[in-house]
């Protein structure tokens, strides 16, 4: 902190400094962040001079976190470099994790098609149309079987982006481990297992809120005590942002969720120091480097504090650990190749911001699903960045910015705003049901469109620097037939099982989802024993029912 002498010399010097720059003068563009805040000309020790730099920056590795959850940040482990990756059948997929593993990738991620999200068979009439065109189908363990063929899944750890079905194809991945000899507790990876953020933006979900807070609670129950490496959730506001939000309504929206689920797991009985450690986030980065950077710092300090002072949690339960996928939302047809330029810097802004791993896309991702030249792109910026930039030499290179700290704070300080009108309205449920986040999503989108339009926001490419011309990269074909192979793999599946053992599994999970016992023993032998993802998810809607959205919005 500066003596009060000179902060009243630099004071006087800011305000010469800006009665003289006001002369001259600015470009016309809107000097806003992608949340409304005003850009000022120039930050100075003024900006942040109320700040308590040791209780709320601090050190990395100590509370509250602002400047990373680690002492050594990347200087001891870089982040985990995980893309994003599944299409067609398992082979197709198996074949394109091999080839990303070979190339540097460290970890997994899948990527599943639309009927499995919703948690439908290949062969359903739902699922018409749709098989593998945005990630890879699964419908039994024998799919899950082929998709890992020959990965060591007990030493790279896979991240599955499933949802309403997540326990159930959690219990298949954990099914085909115990059918290959590996023991659960050296498996590592992550469900997303998010459903609250698909009630609010991908709509991606089948049961309604409570029963799909069970199963989710069922997962943190059964992890801690089975799977301990596993995160059995990842709180997510990527497709939140995608779906419109600004970055503080992504950050404040994803947390409220996150204590959501803090909480159900307390009212269930758990300690929050058993299942607290193994919560995850993932959130998405954006065009607006230095916001983006500001709301990953914002994110740990605000989690670590509610954490520390609504539960008295440990300080392991406090870490905000986050995976980050670069902006789908921000990719454009037009002119491809520009999307490796804003991949990049929105990698280098995730990384800068300290997440623990990273999907960067790919060029053609407006277009199609990535051929493996764009994913290469992709996985080989992560690495020049790594290796190259001197980005991951120091921890948190950018902390003490006055620009930075003051974006931090001020991003802490609308996503509290936010606390306070989800609290009003009885909790993060009843705001959903009333349909308030769909609301706040759908009017920032609008808004943000309207910058485009009006040229207030340029999109290089789009409303700006507009070249007519032929589209020249080269784009993924699908195996036509795919489809069909799976298709005579899952009829073939039903002919050979035992379907009397099927029979009786899909009961015993039935009566069991009828009481109050955990699901998660009870989907494994399901699974195990071939019943496919329709067939459990069936049996669970008869049970829980099927959740449509509130008419109103």
């Amino acid at each position: 902190m500066l003596g009060q002498r000179k902060m009243e010399e630099l004071e006087t010097k800011a305000t010469q400094w800006l009665a003289k720059s006001q002369l001259l003068p600015e470009r016309q563009d809107s000097f806003i962040t992608t949340s409304g805040v005003p850009v000022e000309r120039l930050y100075t020790p003024l900006d942040i001079a109320d700040m308590d730099y040791l209780r709320e920056v601090g050190f990395p590795g100590e509370y509250p976190y602002t400047r990373g959850v680690h002492y050594t940040g990347y200087r001891g482990k870089l982040w985990t470099m995980r893309m994003f990756a599944g299409f067609g059948t398992a082979e197709e997929t198996n074949a394109r994790y091999k080839y990303l593993l070979e190339h540097g990738e460290t970890g997994l991620s899948v990527a599943f098609d639309f009927p499995t999200l919703n948690g439908f068979d290949t062969d359903a009439p739902e699922a018409r149309g749709e098989f593998g065109k945005c990630g890879v189908a699964v419908s039994s363990v024998a799919d899950m079987e082929i998709l890992f063929r020959d990965i060591p899944i007990d030493e790279v750890t896979t991240s599955m982006t499933i949802n309403g079905p997540a326990a159930v194809i959690w219990a298949m991945y954990l099914a085909n481990a115990q059918k290959r000899g590996i023991p659960l507790e050296k498996l590592g990876g992550t469900i997303q297992n998010d459903i609250l953020k698909e009630y609010m933006a991908q709509n991606a979900f089948i049961f309604p809120p409570q029963p799909s807070l069970r199963l989710i609670v069922d997962t943190f129950e059964f992890g801690m005590k089975q799977v301990p490496r596993w995160n059995t959730i990842s709180i997510s506001g990527y497709h939140i942002r995608e779906a419109g939000a600004t970055a503080v309504q992504e950050l404040a929206f994803t947390l409220a969720n996150g204590l959501t689920y803090v909480q159900a797991g307390i009212d269930r009985g758990l300690k929050v120091d058993d299942f607290a450690p193994r919560l995850s986030f993932f959130f998405n980065c954006h065009n607006d480097f230095f916001e983006e950077i500001a709301k990953f710092r914002a994110a740990r300090r605000i989690w670590a504090r509610e954490m520390k002072e609504r539960h008295n949690a440990a300080e392991r339960s406090q870490w905000l650990r986050f995976h980050t996928q670069t902006a789908g939302c921000s990719l454009t047809a037009q002119q491809p190749e520009n999307n490796i330029v804003r991949t990049t810097i929105q990698a280098l802004a995730a990384v800068l911001g300290g997440t623990q791993s990273l999907h960067t896309n790919s060029l053609d991702e407006a277009l199609a699903l990535p051929s493996e030249k764009a994913v290469t792109i992709a996985l080989r910026t992560q690495q020049i960045i790594a290796h190259e930039s001197g980005a991951a030499n120091t921890i948190d290179p950018l902390g003490g910015s006055y620009f930075v700290e003051y974006l931090t704070n001020q991003t802490e300080k609308a996503v509290y705003e936010y606390f306070a009108k989800i609290e009003a309205l009885g909790g993060v449920i009843p705001a959903l049901e009333g349909g308030f986040f769909h609301r706040e999503i759908a009017d920032s989108a609008y808004r943000y469109q309207q910058e485009i339009d009006s040229k207030r926001r340029i999109i290089v490419g789009v409303n700006e620097y507009i070249r007519d011309e032929p589209l020249t990269i080269p784009l993924l074909e699908m195996d036509r037939e795919g489809e069909k192979r799976q298709l005579e793999r899952l009829s073939r599946l039903r002919r050979e099982r035992d379907n009397e053992l099927v029979s009786i599994k899909l009961e015993a999970l039935r009566q069991a989802a009828r009481g109050k016992e955990n699901l998660m023993p009870y989907l494994i032998e399901a699974v195990s024993a071939y019943a496919t993802l329709g067939e459990v998810c069936g049996v669970l809607r008869q049970v829980f029912g099927e959740y449509r959205l509130p008419a109103m919005v």
